[in-house]
């Protein structure tokens, strides 16, 4: 990959990626507003108060492995030690005696250890032959216990406030026999499209116009973060219509989310707008596809002003948005972005000075993973974006691949 140190769009006061990222999470602070709900319904929500061990988990000491509980001084250290089975031990059925010398239990993974054992031997090793088990040397005392509250301590920590409820959390939560839990309240969406060129789905079109497609894509990236949304339709490029959307948005709703108008357009107004009602932290990035993006607030709403492109509004969403929806709905700490090398298994030239979001497609011969471009490149061909798994990030510096060049690739598994 070839790079250079100079030129490009970071010359022409446009923001980094690293910088609007960085401004972006600066300016935010989880919503105020909780709510207790069932475990089932913790699904995809975010833990507003810690998890507490109600107990130790595990309750009490238990064997790790199916095999025999004995005690350790009775083995031998030289020769095979030969003990009598007295019992079994089931997990959720104890061996009610005590384990005395010369003597060895059967025992099944997760059985509580019987009183007077202090050691494991695995089946695996052991010989049995009728109600007597002959144990090899090497056994050490200990071995194959898991220990009352090893997992979890009673009163400890088992999930903290800010956690994001995935299937493992439900689980665990019902593991301490937790019914409820308390999350915080939903994030409020509100998402518009803009433009005289923009359609609503359901009628034909009239010249020069085309269907509006962010709104459903943007429907579907937030209601996967399990936002609360307030679609707000398509907004014409009206000062008073465009002014009445952002009042209205921002008394109902904790962000806004706009596609469109916000470039230096004749008709755009949308930059101008914000900066009027409240206030723009920026609105040009060193990125492509996405350059237009504006970031900044109305009343207590905090606005993303997205392009209009069709693929720059998931490249936006997806490297800004996104995370600033996560900080606001109180997550902690913010998943990592998964990135990494592979082979490149394409040519282009790129102009230095801004991160380049390519769609790509990831390819295996046996261990080595390559990435090929996904269909054309264009920010309004979003049939390319369906048909990618990665995005290709090209940083900066960059101002040419070749094939074989090592290059980052962001999968989209985990991540859109």
């Amino acid at each position: 990959m070839t790079q250079s140190t100079s030129g490009g769009d970071a010359g022409r006061n446009f923001l980094s990626v690293a910088d609007a990222r960085s401004l972006i999470l600066d300016a935010l602070s989880p919503i105020d507003g909780w709510e207790r709900v069932a475990v089932r319904a913790a699904l995809g929500r975010v833990l507003a108060r810690d998890v507490i061990a109600p107990y130790n988990v595990p309750a009490h000491d238990n064997s790790a492995m199916d095999g025999y509980a004995v005690r350790a001084a009775d083995l031998a250290s030289d020769a095979e030690t030969a003990l009598a089975v007295v019992g079994t031990a089931f997990a959720g059925r104890p061996f009610s005696g005590i384990v005395g010398p010369g003597q060895a239990v059967r025992i099944m993974t997760g059985a509580a250890i019987p009183q007077g054992a202090d050691t494991i031997v695995v089946q695996e090793v052991a010989r049995r032959e009728h109600d007597r088990v002959f144990v090899p040397t090497g056994q050490k005392r200990g071995q194959n216990l898991r220990h009352a509250g090893e997992d979890l301590a009673e009163g400890s920590i088992a999930l903290a406030a800010g956690t994001l409820c995935g299937p493992a959390e439900l689980g665990l939560i019902a593991s301490l026999g937790i019914a409820e839990v308390v999350v915080q309240r939903r994030l409020r969406v509100a998402f518009f499209s803009t433009g005289d060129e923009i359609a609503s789905i359901g009628r034909p079109l009239a010249p020069g116009e085309v269907y509006d497609s962010n709104r459903y894509t943007l429907f579907g990236a937030l209601s996967r973060l399990g936002c609360e949304l307030l679609d707000m339709g398509v907004i014409p490029d009206e000062p008073a219509a465009l002014e009445a959307a952002f009042r209205d948005a921002s008394l109902a709703a904790d962000v806004i989310i706009t596609s469109g108008g916000v470039s230096v357009g004749e008709a755009d107004f949308i930059r101008e707008m914000m900066a009027r009602m409240g206030e723009v932290s920026f609105w040009k990035l060193a990125i492509k596809p996405g350059r237009p993006m504006a970031f900044g607030r109305i009343g207590k709403a905090m606005l993303f002003g997205l392009p209009g492109n069709p693929v720059a509004v998931l490249v936006t969403f997806y490297q800004f948005v996104q995370d600033a929806l996560l900080t606001l709905m109180g997550v902690t700490p913010l998943p990592p972005a998964e990135r990494f090398a592979v082979r490149a298994d394409f040519a282009l030239r790129k102009q230095p000075g801004r991160v380049e979001y390519l769609r790509g497609r990831l390819q295996r011969d046996g261990a080595e993973l390559s990435v090929a471009i996904a269909g054309a490149q264009g920010s309004g061909v979003l049939r390319s974006m369906s048909e990618a798994d990665c995005f290709i990030v090209l940083p900066e510096d960059c101002t040419a691949v070749q094939p074989g060049d090592a290059v980052f690739v962001q999968p989209f598994n985990g991540l859109v």
